[in-house]
């Protein structure tokens, strides 16, 4: 799970310095300091419901939220997407464009809160967003960037572990109650969009990583018709 996104154009195969980070200080700190951790947060292969439901899309431009390592970003580059990465934590992107030079891709990086971002508006061919930590406002910010970042015959690609939204608040801090989920979003799609998928389904997940152990998905995929 990542919130995340950046201010202004970078260097393609490089995060954006830590002091160009945009979005709350506090909010990239704990994400720094959960990666900082562990040498590997995540399982570094494509999350599977993404490889399911790209397959058969033509490659285009592709907005990445949420990035972590990389894996996907990586995934979807080397499947020929022109892809734009975007995370809050400095060090997950730190790792994640290690990885697309180690791979020899490219792609463009970027380090803000996903609210605070200056993206390029209906400019996405696909915009996914895969278990991602996008905290609630009461004017539904992220799930209006989100929908917002789509380009008409786009695809957004929202997952989620099924039944989080439903647990109430943990003793660690951690209350669904604070976050997006696929049901939020979903609520704000009108006319100019066609849901494909809304479903739950058992869980492709990768060995090994943080979030293994969760066996059922939220998918939903809805396209931008105009």
């Amino acid at each position: 799970m990542t919130d995340n996104i950046s201010a202004g154009p970078h260097a393609p195969d490089a995060p954006s310095p830590a002091d160009g980070y945009v979005g709350d200080p506090a909010v990239r700190a704990e994400w720094d300091n959960r990666y900082a951790d562990r040498q590997q947060l995540w399982s570094g292969r494509p999350n599977g419901a993404l490889v399911a439901e790209v397959a058969g899309l033509t490659p285009g431009r592709v907005l990445d939220v949420g990035c972590g390592e990389g894996a996907d970003a990586v995934w979807l580059a080397r499947a020929g997407w022109d892809v734009t990465a975007l995370e809050v934590s400095g060090v997950a992107l730190e790792r994640a464009a290690g990885h697309a030079r180690d791979a020899g891709l490219t792609v463009r990086w970027v380090h803000a809160a996903l609210t605070e971002a200056a993206l390029p508006t209906a400019s996405f061919d696909l915009v996914s967003a895969q278990y991602p930590a996008l905290l609630r406002t009461p004017d539904a910010a992220a799930e209006k960037a989100l929908l917002a970042a789509v380009a008409p015959g786009g695809v957004l690609l929202l997952v989620h572990h099924a039944g989080m939204d439903t647990q109430p608040a943990h003793d660690s801090g951690f209350d669904p109650g604070d976050y997006v989920w696929p049901s939020m979003v979903a609520a704000l799609l009108n006319d100019d969009w066609e849901v494909e998928v809304d479903e739950q389904r058992p869980r492709v997940a990768p060995d090994g990583g943080v979030g293994a152990h969760h066996s059922d998905d939220l998918v939903l995929r809805a396209r931008r018709l105009r």
